[in-house]
């Protein structure tokens, strides 16, 4: 009997997670194609299922980040749903405990965060590659002019004959590909001698390759270039350590990235906290069930389960709060990257266990 309650309450709860999962899901495509539709409408030639096709590929990264959120959710309807029905109050009859059916939620629970990790991540970070490909088709399709950037991804380089920095307004391919481009030139000693405008860069080897550039030097006219060459002495493992997130690195070549930067002699503490998030999310997701079940397991005919509901949503978005702030800590090296990945979750487990062992055993 145990037994075939536990596969009930199980597939009780995998339903309802994914109904939570399919909903926001749905949720989100709607919201990031309205926006953007709003960025994209008003540009010739680019019709509404190519925008639809830029915003599906772009959801998947973000349901990446809600999925905890998801599990709460779905964790504390479904345990609502069992209490309102009596089902909890039977089972306890029967003599199951509340762990006894907690136990395949939070089973279910870490079985998705390792599918998410190991298969749903990789596909996520590839979609969300063509997704910045399909953006730089359509922006510089329909660019008409160049214009300098003052915002987005800086880097310094040197080289033989002097020193550059460089500005991009967006990369793909971790980097190696650079879209709306803006470099200040200086000679050896430091003096200004030219800035370039171009509309992408290939990194290949010793140089950038710049097409339609546009070259400013002080006293002559602009110059026109379908290709122009700037020299670097960056290799594509220090230009994927500066241009590219570890969010867009797949899980399974995050160990290569990590390697690549220490051997570079760069800081790699993003892509360990990126590796250690990904390898704790099956037990977040887990400290996610215990904190649905310790304010959605009350009976109820007591009553307060408004207050309950709010409870729990307070608690986790408390908790992603606090991943954030590990997250900032370890970036900027003030913690192991380790201890920010994996406390957030031993956090959520030990409020959801101390509150559950208060409210079953006293």
């Amino acid at each position: 009997m145990t037994g075939t309650l536990a596969r009930y309450f199980g597939r009780r709860f995998f339903n309802t997670l994914i109904a939570v999962i399919g909903g926001l899901f749905a949720l989100v495509v709607l919201l990031d194609y309205v926006e953007m539709m709003r960025r994209m409408g008003d540009i010739p030639g680019v019709s509404a299922v190519t925008i639809a096709k830029i915003s599906l590929f772009r959801v998947p990264q973000i349901a990446e980040r809600i999925l905890p959120f998801c599990v709460l959710i779905g964790a504390m309807s479904s345990f609502l749903d069992l209490s309102r029905r009596l089902e909890l109050v039977v089972s306890r009859a029967a003599g199951m405990s509340a762990w006894q059916f907690l136990a395949p939620a939070i089973v279910i629970a870490i079985v998705v965060g390792i599918v998410a990790t190991a298969i749903f991540n990789p596909i996520a970070a590839v979609l969300a590659e063509r997704s910045k490909r399909l953006e730089a088709e359509i922006s510089g399709g329909t660019q008409s002019g160049l214009q300098q950037t003052i915002n987005g991804f800086w880097v310094m380089q040197r080289s033989d004959s002097g020193q550059s920095i460089v500005n991009a307004a967006s990369s793909r391919q971790q980097g190696v590909l650079l879209s709306t481009v803006t470099a200040f030139v200086f000679d050896l000693d430091g003096h200004f001698l030219e800035r370039i405008e171009a509309k992408s860069a290939a990194l290949q080897a010793g140089h950038w390759r710049l097409a339609d550039a546009r070259v400013y030097a002080p006293g002559t006219p602009p110059s026109e270039h379908e290709s122009y060459r700037l020299d670097t002495n960056l290799t594509p493992e220090q230009v994927r350590e500066t241009f590219s997130t570890p969010e867009t690195v797949p899980f399974w070549q995050l160990p290569y990235f990590i390697d690549l930067a220490e051997r570079a002699g760069l800081a790699a503490a993003g892509y360990h906290l990126q590796f250690q998030k990904l390898i704790s999310r099956p037990f977040m997701l887990a400290a996610m069930v215990l904190l649905a079940a310790a304010f959605s397991l009350r009976f109820f005919r007591f009553g307060g389960v408004q207050k309950m509901v709010l409870g729990g949503l307070a608690s986790g978005f408390l908790l992603y709060v606090l991943s954030k702030v590990t997250d900032d800590l370890s970036k900027a090296e003030l913690l192991p990257p380790t201890v920010g990945a994996w406390m957030p979750a031993v956090i959520g487990s030990l409020i959801g266990l101390v509150a559950l062992l208060y409210q079953e055993d006293g």
